[in-house]
C-alpha cells in the first residue's frame, strides 16, 4: 500500500501550508515512502479524497482541509490525527504500516552469525556490526 498525502499547493491559509509541510517533512525525514497528491491540480483526486473521508471526520460546513492522509484506500486521518500520533509515538500504527523488527531483534537473530573475534565486544559494537551486515546484505528493515 502507498501512503498518500493530499495537499493543496495554492492554499491561502498559512496554517494549512504549515500543517502540510509538517506532515511531508516528517515523512521525508523518517524515510517513509509516500506520494503527495495536489488536489488543486487534480479534480478527480480532490473528489476522491472528499468522498473517502469518513462522515464523522467531515466538517459541518464546507469541505475537509488538507493535509488528509491515506494508506491506499484506507483513511488514516487529518493533520490533528497525525500530530496526536506523533506526540504519542504511534505514527506507524496511524499510517497502518507493517511493523518491522527492531535492531535488537535483528541482532538476536544474527547472534549465530557473529564472527568469533567479535564475541567479546560491547552491545553497541555488535549492534554496529549487525547494521553494517544488514546494509551489506540489502536486508534493510528500517
Amino acid at each position: 500500500m502507498v501512503i498518500r498525502v493530499y495537499v493543496a499547493s495554492s492554499s491561502g491559509s498559512v496554517a494549512v501550508k504549515k500543517h502540510q509541510q509538517a506532515v511531508v517533512g516528517f515523512l521525508e525525514s523518517n524515510r517513509i515512502s509516500f506520494e503527495e497528491v495536489d488536489i488543486t491540480m487534480l479534480e478527480d483526486q480532490r473528489l476522491w479524497m472528499y468522498q473517502n473521508i469518513p462522515e464523522k471526520k467531515q466538517p459541518e460546513k464546507g469541505n475537509p482541509l488538507p493535509p488528509q492522509i491515506f494508506n491506499g484506500d484506507d483513511y488514516c486521518g487529518d493533520y490533528e490525527d497525525f500530530f496526536q500520533s506523533k506526540e504519542t509515538n504511534t505514527v506507524s500504527s496511524f499510517l497502518r504500516l507493517s511493523s518491522q523488527p527492531s535492531v535488537k531483534v535483528q541482532l538476536q537473530a544474527l547472534a549465530g552469525t557473529i564472527p568469533f573475534h567479535l564475541k567479546g565486544f560491547s552491545y553497541e559494537m555488535l549492534e554496529l556490526y549487525c547494521l553494517v551486515f544488514i546494509l551489506k546484505s540489502h536486508a534493510c528493515w528500517f
